[in-house]
């Protein structure tokens, strides 16, 4: 039986809900106490748009936390273990969000958008609580709020095209993660290179929430030439590509190195951040688990897992599947997991017990493809 979601005033609508249910949007959740699309009623065909295409996605749920006045700097390098020296306005970082504890409790994109101020485009939670309290906590000079902005992803190969259409050959200089203010037919935003895909393309940091379905009206008008259609943060390239969805991919103990985010997490920088003592702790002992990769034995997956699975080696325990699917790039069903470092240094197969029964894996790096 198909599950309905109902639609109401208690959770919130993007500034493009409207113009996307009239482009046929089928399936809705919740993410940031907002309703996030999630299916255009075409899984494949919103598949091959952003593989080989280009697609337009409502990710207007990524909301902004603002710090904004004289310490927002000094409150965004003590939130995040990755060192911000060298952050400079109009060149975005991901950055990964840990508690006291060190574990993972956000991975926002943070972009400085003048002196005084810098937003954290953020996963499921609310980081915004976490930020003012803290700010408060420590009597920083700074306010922490949601601004009117939404961002609009245009994403897939052929995403280029149409943003250059849209704003000029300008674009061409955007590095990855890079930024910059600008407008559109009057209608006021931040461009960004980046989006929730490895296929390359754009978010409009749509700045006026009264203005969404003439921003979505506008860029399927210019997609028109390149056959843009609607579609939402695709379940299956995400696994392929190894894009980590915080709360879905993660529990409550989940820390950045056994998500392989190393790299981003500077424990010698002289500025304090939170849970800079026990991310030292838990480096120096080493990880126990890492999220790795599987390829999955048996038939062609026809959906996706609705619960975690369990995995078994050896008899024991060894982790957990957050996501898996069918990859037609592969042709082969592939899932992300945590798991234990043992099984992972044995080279041994997995037991995956799937709700259809028990399947074998074999684990993989990340990403796939």
């Amino acid at each position: 039986m198909s599950l309905v979601l109902s639609v109401g005033p208690r959770v919130r609508k993007s500034p493009f809900f409207s113009s996307a249910r009239k482009a046929g949007l089928a399936a809705a959740s919740v993410y940031n106490h907002m309703y996030m699309p999630t299916s255009y009623g075409d899984p494949r065909a919103e598949y091959e748009r952003l593989i080989n295409g280009v697609a337009m996605w409502d990710v207007a749920v990524e909301r902004q936390v603002a710090l904004k006045g004289p310490d927002a700097l000094a409150l965004a390098r003590y939130l995040t273990p990755r060192n911000l020296e060298n952050l400079k306005i109009g060149v975005g970082k991901y950055v990964p969000l840990c508690d006291f504890n060190g574990s993972l409790i956000n991975d926002p994109v943070l972009l400085q958008i003048s002196d005084d101020e810098v937003w954290l485009s953020i996963a499921d939670s609310d980081v915004k609580l976490w930020a003012a309290g803290i700010a408060g906590a420590r009597g920083m000079n700074v306010s922490v709020f949601e601004p009117d902005v939404s961002p609009l992803a245009i994403q897939g190969p052929k995403a280029i095209n149409v943003v250059r259409d849209l704003f000029g050959d300008w674009v061409d200089e955007i590095k990855y993660f890079g930024f910059r203010a600008t407008e559109l037919h009057g209608i006021p935003m931040v461009l960004a290179r980046s989006g929730w895909s490895k296929q390359g393309g754009f978010e409009l940091y749509l700045q006026d929430g009264n203005k969404g379905d003439a921003l979505w009206d506008i860029v399927a008008e210019a997609g028109k030439p390149y056959g843009i259609g609607p579609g939402t943060p695709n379940y299956v390239e995400r696994v392929e590509s190894g894009l980590i969805s915080y709360g879905a991919d993660t529990d409550e103990m989940s820390n950045p190195f056994e998500l392989g985010m190393d790299r981003l997490i500077d424990l010698d920088q002289p500025q304090d951040f939170v849970g800079k003592a026990a991310l030292k702790d838990i480096k120096a002992r080493g990880v126990t688990r890492r999220f790795m990769g599987l390829i999955i034995d048996g038939e062609k997956f026809t959906g996706t897992n609705e619960s975690r699975w369990p995995l078994e080696w050896n008899g024991t325990n060894a982790g957990y599947v957050s996501a898996s699917a069918y990859s037609p790039r592969l042709n082969a069903n592939i899932a992300m997991a945590m798991v234990s470092v043992a099984a992972i240094e044995s080279g041994d197969k997995l037991n995956v017990l799937s709700e259809s029964g028990c399947l074998t894996a074999k684990i993989v790096s990340l990403p796939m493809v």
